[in-house]
């Protein structure tokens, strides 16, 4: 399993947001390459950067911010997400230099879209990104426009959609657990493997600690993300090494 850190950008700041909420916003610099620098100093071979903005209003307001980070370090590659709702938005990230580009809501309200770009642009370069809420039943569904339209639609059916796509990539975000703190979903890590083995599944939301990383990749996925808990330095390097490609 690989570690994949993340950069949340919003108006050109790395920052950090609980469970998606604007109003509970944490800054941790001015200036993302710094923490893009720190990272490829880990050992990290991707990082995964949101632009926040775009998440939330369709905008790319940290376009010019993407650029630069994008072949700042060399072998270090960027999954941008964060209002990629258009092709031509999609197209102009891969200009850039990123290597791959996550498709969220858009893979919910638009999968013939998503399906079409699946195979344009070859399966290893889009990531379909469904953050989830549990309903009462456990079942998770799918939530869009940065986490504030809830829709009835499961986990399940939206990927089993795409299967016939090619699609590779999935990211899962718990909503519940993001910038929490509070430990990875691990039964619904587990039950989506089970479920969709040739999923290369990339688990994100609630990693706090070492054991959480361990416990993660015993369910089979095959990346996590995390944010917070690489910011503030919770983890020690000797325990995020194994996860580190170039550590």
């Amino acid at each position: 399993m690989q570690l994949i850190p993340a950069i949340d950008l919003r108006g050109g700041k790395c920052v950090r947001l609980l469970q998606g909420r604007f109003d509970a916003e944490t800054v941790y610099g001015n200036d993302p390459r710094v923490v893009l620098a720190r990272y490829s100093a880990l050992g990290a071979r991707y990082v995964h950067v949101v632009d926040l903005d775009g998440a939330r209003d369709g905008s790319q307001g940290n376009h010019s911010t993407i650029a630069q980070l994008a072949g700042a370090v060399p072998n270090l590659g960027l999954q941008v997400g964060g209002g990629v709702r258009t092709h031509a938005v999609a197209a102009s990230l891969f200009a850039l230099g990123v290597q791959r580009v996550v498709v969220g809501s858009v893979a919910v309200t638009s999968p013939a879209q998503v399906q079409d770009w699946l195979r344009e642009f070859g399966p290893d370069r889009v990531v379909l990104a469904f953050d989830v809420r549990l309903d009462p039943g456990g079942t998770p569904r799918l939530t869009t426009h940065g986490w504030a339209s809830q829709t009835d639609a499961s986990l399940w059916d939206a990927v089993a959609a795409y299967l016939p796509h090619g699609a590779l990539h999935v990211l899962c975000t718990d909503v519940a657990r993001d910038g929490a703190l509070s430990g990875p979903n691990l039964a619904l890590y587990a039950q989506a493997v089970r479920r969709f083995p040739g999923i290369q599944w990339q688990a994100s939301g609630g990693v706090s600690n070492g054991a959480d990383l361990h416990a993660l990749q015993a369910t089979g996925a095959a990346a996590v993300i995390s944010g917070r808990a690489l910011l503030e330095d919770l983890i020690p390097l000797q325990e995020l090494a194994p996860f580190l490609p170039a550590a």
